[in-house]
């Protein structure tokens, strides 16, 4: 470690001590503890707001962008120690939003001078909740195959039809949207990428329940939606090339799923918390195992990303790696949620109740199954896995 990121890191730790809530440095327990911001997010907390609000003021809740759009500047070193000095103090992520994970990335690739400097600044401070409308009834694995037409009409589109399994459709204060601009091309051209308030007159939402007894998806209706020309990112028609660029950082984004996130309890620490012990282990020989193996994996996926990361600094593209991130990751959460289902025994079953956190862990488990879907489901990327990195034959 170099003398500078040294300094940098004793900046960072002295900066996190001195900001950091005290509340902010607990394991979230729900799902309420998330902040996601947004015009219409209700704080739970004045430390929550207050976490949020200095971050995003120091550009941190998105460190790596650049630093005249809101970001943080950082480069992949000062990323890491910023990462592990949260770690070190069990902060909470102050923001947590597909703004930064997924339409950032994009803006920042193919978003005009304009369209950076007016979405990024609100996206870092959270100010502004964004949504996804990709997937249509007849579109899902086969996203290019998606219909809803947006017409010219001078200065603005007109757009109608419908999305769904649109994630917090019914709380994301804007959309960013494939349409179909041009009919009679072939399904993969034709295609454009647009952003738009969700306010606009003509947009309706129906939220839509799960196994799990909640759901944060949605359909999204559209009927006579004007959307200004300039709200259109990238070229006309070009927008598959965008799709599929948002889609790398979203599969990214979904397999942090499969590891335990800042300021949550790892599954050691919960089973020595509500399970038996002996001599500090955990008198069930195969659970003990089946956790040590669990976090070994977890471990390895942890630096392989790293790796693969470093990689991206170092010029090589991610491309189809980002579908086995995606794979491996889901099928690690769902690993956990099934140990941790074992590791609470028959009190996981719960389903109602302030004791059980109105059966949380049965709920988790249950809306684990959604991540083989989400973003594109498993048999898909192991498709991509197959073509483009192990080179198999059709």
């Amino acid at each position: 470690m170099s003398a500078d990121l040294n300094s940098f890191r004793e900046e960072v730790r002295s900066w996190l001590d001195d900001n950091c809530p005290q509340e902010m440095r607990s394991p979230m327990v729900s799902e309420k503890d998330a902040c996601w911001g947004g015009r219409g997010f209700k704080f739970q907390s004045e430390a929550q707001r207050l976490w949020l609000e200095r971050m995003g003021a120091k550009g941190w809740t998105a460190p790596a962008w650049p630093k005249e759009y809101g970001g943080g500047g950082m480069d992949r070193d000062q990323l890491k120690i910023l990462k592990q000095e949260m770690a070190a103090i069990k902060a909470r992520p102050a923001l947590f939003s597909f703004g930064i994970s997924m339409l950032g990335p994009a803006l920042l690739k193919y978003g005009n001078e304009t369209q950076m400097q007016t979405y990024l600044p609100p996206i870092v401070r959270g100010e502004i909740r964004w949504c996804q409308g990709y997937s249509e009834p007849n579109a899902g694995s086969d996203l290019a195959n998606l219909q809803a037409p947006a017409v010219d009409r001078g200065d603005h589109y007109e757009l109608n039809g419908s999305k769904i399994w649109t994630s917090y459709g019914d709380s994301g204060d804007w959309m960013f949207c494939l349409v179909r601009t041009d009919p009679d091309a072939p399904k993969h051209a034709g295609i454009s990428f647009m952003l738009f308030d969700m306010q606009t007159p003509g947009i309706s939402v129906k939220p839509i329940r799960l196994i799990s007894g909640r759901s944060p998806f949605c359909e999204v209706f559209f009927a006579d939606v004007r959307i200004p020309k300039t709200q259109q990112v990238g070229k006309l028609n070009k927008g598959w090339s965008i799709a599929k660029y948002l889609l790398t950082h979203e599969r990214e984004m979904i397999s942090w799923k499969g590891l335990s996130q800042s300021g949550v309890k790892s599954l050691s620490e919960t089973a020595m918390d509500v399970m038996e012990t002996c001599n500090g282990s955990l008198k069930d020989p195969i659970l003990r195992a089946d956790i040590a193996r669990f976090e070994l994996d977890e471990m390895a996926f942890a630096l392989t990303i790293e790796r693969a990361r470093d990689e991206v600094k170092a010029g090589v593209g991610l491309g189809a790696a980002s579908s086995w991130f995606k794979y491996f990751g889901t099928e690690l959460n769902k690993q956990r949620q099934d140990l941790l289902m074992d590791i609470h025994g028959s009190d996981a079953l719960a389903w109602t109740g302030a004791a059980s956190n109105d059966g949380k862990l049965a709920r988790d488990w249950l809306r684990s199954k959604g991540n083989s879907i989400e973003g594109g489901t498993s048999e898909i990327q192991l498709n991509i896995v197959a073509k483009h990195i192990l080179g198999l034959p059709g």
